[in-house]
């Protein structure tokens, strides 16, 4: 059996679980971009997502199974393509969220 195979498996489904706006588990992440206080930004299997709130903590971070978990108050969670080779522009997506 190649386990190779079996490992990508999971990583190909992608879920979010949101508990009363409070606790999220999200699963499918295949890469943490940048994290604070005020918003997790994530690459997942179906793209770039960011969730945004106050008082965020990551919880559990297991890039192995493709699992976070974060708690605080959660305003928002956005599903967002990579920006194109014009990274610096102010009119996308990290030009708007980090203004």
């Amino acid at each position: 059996m190649n386990t190779e195979v079996g490992k990508n498996n999971h990583q190909n489904k992608h879920h979010v679980s949101l508990h009363s706006r409070e606790s999220m588990e999200i699963h499918g992440v295949t890469d943490v971009i940048s994290f604070d206080e005020e918003s997790v930004v994530l690459n997942t299997v179906c793209g770039n997502m960011a969730v945004e709130g106050s008082s965020l903590h990551i919880h559990v971070l297991s890039m192995e199974e493709g699992i976070v978990t974060l708690d605080g108050r959660i305003d928002s969670l956005t599903y967002f393509e990579r920006e194109s080779n014009d990274k610096g522009s102010k009119n996308g997506f990290f030009g708007k969220l980090f203004r």
